[in-house]
C-alpha cells in the first residue's frame, strides 16, 4: 500500500505531435507502442479475414494457392511480432515506472530506439506484398524455405531480426529498470505482479531471442552465399534449423502469455475486491515457467524422427509447466472466489482470459503427450489449440488491460455498455471459430491449406462466420477508445479504489509521475496499514473506502 500523493499538479499538456517524435518519456513510448501494435492487429485481422474466406469452401476460389501461402505467413508474422509481443511491452513501458515508483525507464533512449524499430520491421514486412511476399509459413522451415522466392524470403528474416532486436533492448531495459529503479522501501516480494511476469519474460527474451537470431543469419547465408547449414542437398540438416527456431518460438508463446498473466493478476484483485490469494506463489511460478519454457522445445518436433528417449523428456517437460501455471489459474479462481465482484468491462475480460485460457491449456497438455501429438501434429486440433491460448488469453488479456488503466492513460472513462458489447461479440466470437478447429484436426484435416475435401466443409463455414462477428467485434472497441478520449467521463486518479502504486498519481500522470517521491508503508495487496502519523488520515481514508467495498 502507498500512501496518496498529492495531485495538485497540472495535467501535463500533451501535443498530438508527440507521438510521432522520438520522445523519451515512458508513457509516450508505452501509447506509441500499443497504437502501432493495433494497427498491425487489424492488418493482421484483415489478412485472416482473406484466409477464412477462401477456406469457406474446398476450392481455391477466392485466391490462388500461392497468394495463400503469402497471406497465412504474413499473418502469423504479424500477430506474433508485430501485435501481441510489442502489445506486451508497451504495456510494460507505460505501467512499469508508475508501478515501482520511478520517474521514467532505466535507459530512455535505448526505449525509443526499440520501439522506433517496430515500425521499420513492421513496414518492411507489409511492403514484400509489393514486391515478393514470404510463402514459407511463419515457421520458414528449410528446405521449402530455401526453394519458395529468394527475395521474399530475405526480406521476412531481416524483418524479423529488426523486430527481434527490439524486443532484446526491451527486454534490457526492463530488467535493469524493476532491479535497480524501484523505490528504497519496495522490496521484490512488494511488487505488483505484472512487474514479476516482466521479469520473466525479459530473462526469457535475452535467453532465446539470439538463438532465433543466429538461425536465421545461417538460413539468410544459405539463401545468398550458397552454404549448406540447413540444405539437405549441401549435406545441411534442415532438423537443426528446427532445434535453434523452437528453442525461441515456444518461449515465444510465454513471452506473449506472462505479461497478460500479470495483467489478471493486477486486475481480478481490484474488481473483485480481494488481495490476490497466494502472491508469492503466483510470482514464483512466472520464474518457474520462465525455467520451464527453456526445456521443452523439442515438443514440436515428435514428428522428426526424435529419438524416444528424448520425446519422454521433452513429453515430461511440457507437461510439468502446467504445475505453475495451475498455481496461477487456482490463485485466480480463488481470488474471484466470494469476492464482490465488479463485472465491468475490465473484469469482464479478466474472466474471460481464465476460462479460454483453460481451454487451450487443457488442449495443450494433450498436444504434449507424444502418441496423441503423432496423430493430431499438423491439424487444425493444433489451430485451435493455439489461438485459445494467444487470442483467447493475450487478446482478452490485453483488452481487459485497455479497460482497466484508460482512465490512468488518459483521465476519462470508457464507455462501459459498448465495453460489454465488445466483450461478448469477442468471446462469443473466437469460440465460434477456434471451437470448430479441434473437431476438424481429430478428423483429420491438415494446416497450412488451401485446399481441402468437401467432407469438412460445414464446420470450416462456421469457422469463418465466427471470424467474420470477431472482425465486426473490433469495431465498438475502436469507437469506445475514441469516444473516450474525447467525451469519456473524467476519472479521478484512483478511479477503481486499487493499492497499488501508479494509482496513487494524478491520471494521466504528471511529466515525470509522481509529484514527490512516493513512499512504500507494505505490500501491493496487503491491506494491512502502519504509516507514520501525518500520512495516517489520508491512508485510513482509502482503505475505510476499499474495506467498505469488500463488505468488512
Amino acid at each position: 500500500m502507498t500512501t496518496p500523493v498529492s495531485t495538485s499538479q497540472t495535467e501535463p499538456q500533451r501535443n498530438w505531435k508527440d507521438y510521432f517524435t522520438f520522445n523519451t518519456d515512458h508513457k509516450v513510448i508505452g501509447i506509441q507502442y500499443l497504437v502501432t501494435s493495433f494497427i498491425f492487429y487489424l492488418i493482421g485481422g484483415a489478412l485472416a479475414a482473406a484466409i477464412r474466406t477462401e477456406l469457406a469452401t474446398p476450392e481455391s476460389d477466392f485466391v490462388d494457392p500461392e497468394v495463400y501461402n503469402q497471406l497465412f505467413t504474413v499473418h502469423g508474422t504479424v500477430m506474433i511480432f508485430l501485435w501481441i509481443v510489442p502489445a506486451g511491452a508497451g504495456l510494460a513501458n507505460y505501467l512499469i515506472p508508475l508501478m515501482i515508483g520511478a520517474k521514467d525507464m532505466a535507459f530512455p533512449r535505448l526505449n525509443a530506439v526499440a520501439f522506433w524499430l517496430i515500425p521499420v520491421g513492421g513496414l518492411l514486412l507489409m511492403a514484400s506484398f509489393f514486391i515478393e511476399a514470404p510463402q514459407a509459413g511463419w515457421t520458414s522451415y528449410p528446405p521449402l524455405s530455401l526453394t519458395m522466392g529468394q527475395v521474399g524470403e530475405e526480406i521476412w528474416i531481416l524483418s524479423v531480426l529488426i523486430l527481434g532486436t527490439s524486443s532484446i533492448l526491451g527486454a534490457i531495459n526492463f530488467l535493469a529498470t524493476i532491479i535497480k529503479m524501484r523505490i528504497p522501501e519496495m522490496g521484490w516480494f512488494d511488487m505488483p505482479l505484472f512487474c514479476w511476469s516482466m521479469v520473466a519474460t525479459a530473462i526469457m527474451v535475452l535467453l532465446s531471442t539470439p538463438v532465433l537470431a543466429a538461425a536465421l543469419i545461417m538460413l539468410s547465408f544459405d539463401l545468398l552465399v550458397g552454404t549448406s547449414f540447413f540444405d539437405p542437398n549441401g549435406g545441411g540438416d534442415p532438423v537443426v534449423y528446427q532445434h535453434m527456431f523452437w528453442f525461441y518460438s515456444h518461449p515465444a508463446v510465454y513471452i506473449m502469455i506472462l505479461p497478460f498473466f500479470g495483467v489478471i493478476s493486477d486486475i481480478l484483485p481490484v474488481h473483485a475486491r480481494k488481495p490476490i490469494f497466494g502472491y508469492r506463489a503466483i510470482a514464483l511460478s512466472s520464474l518457474a515457467i520462465s525455467f520451464l519454457s527453456l526445456i521443452v522445445w523439442a515438443h514440436h518436433m515428435f514428428t522428426t524422427g526424435t529419438p524416444a528417449w528424448l520425446r519422454i523428456f521433452f513429453m515430461a517437460t511440457t507437461m510439468a509447466v502446467a504445475i505453475p501455471t495451475g498455481i496461477k489459474v487456482f490463485g485466480w479462481c480463488a481470488t474471484i472466489w466470494g469476492g464482490k465482484l465488479r463485472l465491468n468491462s475490465a473484469m469482464l475480460f479478466g474472466i474471460g482470459f481464465v476460462s479460454s485460457f483453460v481451454i487451450g491449456g487443457l488442449s495443450g497438455v494433450m498436444l504434449a503427450s507424444t502418441p496423441f501429438d503423432l496423430h493430431a501434429h499438423d491439424t487444425y486440433f493444433v489451430v485451435g489449440h493455439f489461438h485459445y491460448v494467444l487470442f483467447g488469453g493475450s487478446v482478452l488479456g490485453l483488452f481487459g488491460a485497455i479497460y482497466h488503466w484508460f482512465p490512468k492513460m488518459t483521465g476519462r472513462y470508457m464507455n462501459e455498455f459498448w465495453g460489454k458489447v465488445h466483450f461478448w461479440l469477442t468471446l462469443i466470437g473466437l469460440n465460434i471459430t477456434f471451437l470448430p478447429m479441434h473437431e476438424l484436426g481429430l478428423e483429420g484435416m491438415n494446416r497450412r491449406i488451401a485446399i481441402y475435401d468437401a467432407e469438412f466443409q460445414p464446420l470450416n463455414v462456421v469457422a469463418t462466420l465466427g471470424s467474420y462477428l470477431l472482425a465486426v467485434s473490433t469495431f465498438p472497441f475502436m469507437i469506445n477508445v475514441v469516444w473516450a478520449i474525447f467525451k469519456g467521463q473524467p476519472a479521478s486518479g484512483n478511479p477503481w479504489k486499487a493499492l497499488t502504486l501508479e494509482w496513487q498519481t494524478s491520471s494521466p500522470p504528471l511529466i515525470e509521475n509522481f509529484e514527490e517521491e512516493p513512499v512504500l508503508w507494505c505490500g501491493p495487496y496487503d491491506y494491512g496499514i502502519d504509516v507514520p502519523p501525518e500520512d495516517q488520515q489520508s491512508v485510513q481514508e482509502l482503505l475505510s473506502e476499499v474495506k467498505t467495498d469488500m463488505g468488512r
